[in-house]
């Protein structure tokens, strides 16, 4: 029984694994694992990039940036181990393999097994990591190879995978280009040439004064003031926020519980000569209809009047033998919840859970897009159960990133339908 299950949440927090930050090739050190991103201005990139490294992922103080046809920047923490000036592994293997929009690729390295994919010209978010477990990379290598259209597949040749080569990475690193990690808030490119050209300015203009005031100085003459010109304000033009998807999403444990209490309250009207339909749950409200059997409109009318719940909208259709009402939900609060795996640890971790109940679940890769053109990967479910929300709320919320879009609810045959996304790294 669902309800008896005792799961401890040691089972459902974080693997554990840390992040890799570098590899050794040809004893040359080159950063890996970092977090990827498409970027809009790239030749003064430091703004966004501030801006994605405060938003999404906390203490990021280096980033680096790869050029081409579709430029990004990758971003990581000094607290992780990474350091200022190590060459970044990813841009150079994806410059050398240029001539290829699409590749994935595992190479045995020095610490681990080093798994990196780009798909049209773009190093995918998660596809820069090193694994410490052979088994692990595999798993992700092939669940990558049922993507099609692949222009180049490269695993070692000890996995005798067909289809796939074993490339020399020594070689191939050495053709790409060498980019290094850069701290964020550096002044860099023409920012420091401002500030170099400034100090210059100043300092000529301070040297001459001085000079002229001692060596040239005029008579004195009366001092006619000028008239200031009305100075300009220039308007900057600010971009809106991004529509970061996790920064807003519904409390799940509120949602559920207040869905399951409307439902259930619903569920109990029942007047004479009328059948309830499937009652419908978002985050936002609750909704159902009824059908005349062989009941009257008074009837259903002073049973809904009768229940005590205040509904949102109420509307009878013109054949008078279907009413329909929504129920809004209250007190449901709106803040962050912060993914904290990845889209295929999401995905295991998701299966094991409903496997230990033997409970069918469709699970579906989804990618949602901000107003910045940032693409963010989430995976949604979908699945019916006898039990109802309260007895999967304590399973469900375990999971940071959590958002649940429908619940369902058929009286007829008391089964529950749901629907929701997890949120991934």
């Amino acid at each position: 029984m669902l309800e008896d299950a005792k799961l401890l949440d040691k089972d459902y927090e974080e693997s554990g694994s840390r992040v890799i930050p570098s590899i050794s090739v040809d004893g040359i050190p080159y950063a890996t694992s970092l977090f990827w991103q498409p970027i809009q201005n790239t030749e003064d990139p430091v703004a966004e990039v501030s801006e994605t490294a405060s938003s999404i992922l906390e203490g990021a103080d280096l980033f680096c940036v790869k050029q081409g046809k579709a430029p990004q920047f990758g971003i990581c923490s000094t607290q992780q181990g990474y350091k200022k000036g190590t060459l970044v592994g990813a841009v150079s293997v994806a410059t050398a393999l240029s001539g290829l929009s699409s590749f994935v690729a595992v190479f045995k390295v020095d610490n681990g097994w080093w798994y990196i994919c780009v798909r049209n010209d773009i190093i995918l978010s998660d596809g820069d990591m090193v694994f410490s477990n052979e088994e692990e990379a595999k798993s992700q290598f092939m669940s990558m190879l049922a993507v099609p259209d692949w222009g180049k597949k490269i695993a070692p040749e000890d996995w005798g995978l067909e289809g796939t080569e074993d490339i020399n990475l020594a070689e191939l690193i050495k053709k790409g280009m060498r980019v290094k990690l850069d701290k964020i808030n550096a002044l860099r490119g023409a920012k420091l040439f401002m500030v170099i050209g400034v100090s210059a300015i100043v300092g000529v203009w301070l040297l001459s004064v001085i000079i002229n005031s001692i060596f040239l100085a005029p008579p004195k003459r009366p001092v006619v003031a000028p008239i200031k010109p009305k100075a300009v304000i220039k308007k900057e033009v600010q971009l809106p926020p991004e529509d970061i998807p996790w920064n807003k999403v519904y409390d799940a444990s509120q949602s559920m519980t207040r869905c399951y209490e409307n439902v259930a309250a619903l569920s109990q009207i029942m007047p004479p000569g009328w059948s309830i339909g499937e009652v419908v749950c978002t985050s936002k409200d609750v909704s159902t209809q009824w059908t005349r059997d062989v009941g009257r409109i008074l009837w259903i009318e002073e049973a809904l009047k009768n229940s005590g719940m205040q509904f949102a909208s109420k509307r009878i259709e013109n054949d008078g033998k279907v009413i329909k009402v929504t129920v809004a939900l209250k007190d449901i609060n709106v803040g962050k919840n912060l993914p904290n795996m990845d889209a295929q640890q999401l995905k295991a971790t998701l299966n094991d859970l409903f496997q230990a109940f033997n409970q069918p679940v469709a699970l579906i890769d989804e990618v949602y897009t901000s107003n910045r053109k940032r693409t963010y990967k989430k995976v949604k479910f979908t699945f019916s159960s006898v039990n109802n929300p309260m007895v999967w709320r304590d399973l469900l919320t375990k999971f940071s990133g959590l958002e649940i879009n429908m619940i369902k609810y058929n009286k007829q045959n008391e089964k529950w339908d749901y629907e929701g996304a997890i949120y991934a790294l």
